[in-house]
């Protein structure tokens, strides 16, 4: 289609955590992540940097390119810096998500090639319950690693950095060993696909708007009985959630990141009205945007 848009490329430093933005790794908890981003994150890569999402609990929808799994923790994937990944996790998933500069891995890799033995390093899903036992003390030295780099990244202890570095190397060599058991993907309809990635662009482009889904049905060709249903086959939400959901994050972001008011923020995002943006705001995050702001500052 000659109208679709690249594939977004996400700095996870400047878009969700601006205190990193020029950091070699970059750590967080699954659930705070999905509090921010939504339960739904659209098809992206992550340009110069490989990620996993290493999943305590809770299941998960992974789409790999085009390649499809539906997995619950214990179980992680990883993705290599050129692989356009989205996923949708459940909404009490919870885990830990590591963001590594490529280069680190890359001289692990070049220190011991038997880490990666093909040409490139695939992306990988890895679900660790089903793997054999000779595998497992692996397993729980990766549990142990992710909790002691959480443990690391909330304190602020002498040689902090020195630590995070090597915890890091550590958890990626254990991934590394361990992602070839990944699993067989299961078949997923490319019609599918590519009416859910198109829906997706959308709404990155006209969220602001408030296009009604008819409007975003008629963007892509389809009916909005349609477009519903390929939405609750691959990501289990409603259409209109992924739109709500949507708003929300820039609402956050903006509350996080700007020092605009709540009612500056509203006319931002296209409301007319701060007193029904306000409860917008609190219907799907559960308090005020006053108070959201306050929450998460005394966090970071």
């Amino acid at each position: 289609m000659s109208d679709r848009q690249p594939i977004p490329n996400i700095n996870i430093g400047q878009v969700y955590d601006q205190r990193y933005s020029d950091a070699e790794v970059h750590y967080d908890k699954l659930g705070n992540l999905a509090e921010f981003f939504g339960r739904n994150m659209p098809v992206h890569r992550h340009d110069r940097f490989f990620q996993v999402h290493y999943v305590k609990s809770g299941a998960v929808r992974v789409y790999l390119d085009d390649q499809q799994y539906l997995e619950s923790g214990p179980m992680f994937f990883l993705t290599p810096p050129t692989v356009a990944h989205s996923f949708v996790t459940e909404a009490d998933a919870d885990g830990h998500v590591l963001t590594v500069r490529q280069q680190l891995v890359w001289q692990l890799i070049d220190a011991d090639t038997s880490l990666a033995p093909g040409a490139q390093l695939p992306a990988a899903c890895v679900a660790l319950t089903r793997l054999a036992p000779q595998f497992q003390p692996e397993v729980r030295r990766l549990e142990f690693l992710f909790e002691e780099l959480c443990s690391e990244i909330n304190a602020d202890g002498p040689g902090r950095g020195s630590a995070l570095d090597s915890l890091t190397r550590l958890i990626m060599i254990s991934l590394l060993r361990l992602c070839a058991n990944s699993l067989e993907a299961r078949p997923a309809r490319h019609e599918d696909l590519r009416i859910f990635h198109r829906f997706n662009e959308l709404i990155e482009d006209h969220y602001l708007q408030h296009w009604p889904l008819s409007r975003y049905a008629a963007g892509i060709g389809v009916t909005e009985a349609r477009l519903n249903d390929v939405c609750r086959r691959i990501a289990d939400l409603p259409s209109k959630r992924l739109i709500l959901e949507r708003l929300m994050q820039e609402a956050k972001r903006l509350l996080l990141f700007t020092g605009n008011s709540a009612n500056e923020i509203c006319y931002q995002l296209g409301f007319k009205d701060p007193a029904y943006f306000s409860r917008f705001f609190q219907r799907y995050a559960q308090v005020t945007p006053g108070e959201y702001r306050q929450r998460q500052s005394g966090l970071r």
